[in-house]
């Protein structure tokens, strides 16, 4: 197999010409062009030869050449049509890789699990477009897909947003979604001079290693994210109010108080102050009366 010869500039420069390129802004495409942020990603995934990959957005096939050398096997999920031709020559002598020209929220992953990888969990790797990165993550923990881990490149704020705890700024529905379901750590910070064209914002590479067991037990865990949103939803309120004002809820304001009360928290608590611990204790508590 051939040893990567994308990620740095001159070659990605060759191969958009060669192609007469053309950035599609509402793909958000960035191409990574630092080897040394490939390799971070390759190691921070913990890719083996035993494993299965999926890669969303493979753009060029620039991470996609590295994934193929470390992999077992890799499928890549590619929306722009104009990059399948690009890649069907970049990835020409990777046996190991299948390009798909979809939709990656329209895949059935499940179904490639099965099919490439006995059923048994995979391995996500991405560098996401920023403006898709919550309904991808959240689309592949909340659907019925075994994975191992998830390691994605994000804005960089997204990535700080899905590790914080209670208390800062940052901390809202997308922590508590992504900490349910998995350990976030982040690999490393990216600067915008390692992607052509520069995005204007700095990025990171986030690892997200899915919990074998979910961190607390809740009795409804659909019930306890409406919760959650509904707290976040309106951060400078209270949270009775903020649970009150909800269309997503229909509890009756002395329902929300009683078991704001139950739970021992004070009555002018605010959403944002609560863990994840105390949001599974208020989701049983309401399922409890």
């Amino acid at each position: 197999m051939t040893a990567p010869y994308l990620g740095n500039p001159k070659r990605t420069i060759e191969v958009l010409q060669k192609y007469d390129f053309v950035f599609q802004k509402k793909f958000g495409q960035n191409f990574l062009i630092d080897t040394h942020v490939l390799d971070k990603i390759i190691s921070a995934a913990e890719i083996t030869k035993e494993d299965f990959v999926l890669e969303i957005g493979p753009g060029i096939g620039t991470m996609t050449q590295y994934l193929a050398c470390a992999a077992r096997e890799v499928v890549a999920v590619e929306i722009d049509k104009a990059l399948i031709p690009i890649l069907e020559d970049t990835l020409q002598d990777y046996s190991n890789v299948t390009v798909l020209n979809e939709d990656i929220l329209k895949v059935d992953i499940k179904k490639l699990a099965d099919e490439h990888n006995n059923g048994k969990p995979i391995k996500v790797v991405a560098n996401l477009p920023y403006y898709i990165t919550t309904p991808i993550i959240m689309g592949l923990f909340e659907g019925d897909v075994p994975i191992e881990s998830i390691t994605v490149m994000v804005q960089k704020e997204v990535a700080d947003r899905m590790q914080v705890g209670p208390g800062t700024k940052e901390y809202g529905a997308l922590s508590l979604a992504v900490q349910y379901y998995a350990e976030p750590y982040i690999v490393a910070n990216v600067p915008p001079n390692c992607f052509m064209p520069r995005p204007k914002v700095g990025s990171a590479v986030i690892r997200l290693t899915k919990h074998a067991e979910p961190p607390v037990e809740v009795f409804d865990t659909k019930l306890m994210f409406r919760i959650i949103r509904a707290s976040f939803n309106q951060r400078r309120k209270t949270l009775a109010n903020g649970l009150n004002n909800s269309p997503e809820l229909s509890f009756g304001k002395e329902e929300i108080q009683r078991a704001i009360k139950a739970c021992g928290f004070s009555e002018g608590i605010r959403g944002e102050a609560l863990t994840l611990e105390e949001f599974a204790a208020l989701t049983n508590e309401f399922k409890s009366k």
